[in-house]
């Protein structure tokens, strides 16, 4: 039976054609951080890494996922339990209000930085444009984002 590797782990992989990857990854494996908004692919709530690139997980069937690696928000934290840089950048910067929209916003995020360790602004706005979010005005998401990338920066001198 083939696996998807979900957060670091084998899974079995989805075997219904027609169920997406948000809905899989809710409901079949409890992962409920990855948060159904939309269902058109406008809001990003549902954003995670698929081989590490950001993608709308309602916009890709699971069985498009086996074999391959999904990341989730679940999966940010470190080994050791600690948060990812991204994560504790979001709380430092009060980079969320309501919450709907930070998991896939932090993913959209995490798939920047591994990309582009120095993001400018200009590179962050963009990154961020397929993720909406109605409470915060972006200014301290985009704040968290650049103090996540000065963390990660540090990390690897």
């Amino acid at each position: 039976m083939p696996t998807t590797h979900v957060n670091g782990r084998p899974t079995p992989a989805a075997t219904q054609p027609n169920n997406l990857l948000v809905n899989w990854l809710r409901d079949t494996l409890g992962l409920t951080g990855t948060h159904v908004g939309c269902d058109t692919a406008q809001c990003g709530a549902c954003t995670v890494l698929l081989d590490g690139l950001a993608v709308k997980s309602c916009s890709v069937l699971a069985v498009q996922a086996s074999g391959r690696n999904v990341t989730t928000v679940e999966g940010l934290a470190r080994p050791d339990g600690a948060l990812h840089p991204v994560q504790d950048a979001f709380i430092a910067c009060h980079g969320l209000q309501c919450g709907f929209c930070t998991p896939g916003m932090m993913m959209s995020a995490v798939a920047l930085l591994a990309q582009n360790p120095q993001p400018s602004v200009a590179d962050v706005v963009q990154a961020l444009e397929g993720n909406l979010c109605r409470c915060t005005g972006y200014v301290n998401i985009v704040a968290a984002v650049q103090m996540a990338a000065a963390t990660l920066a540090q990390e690897t001198a």
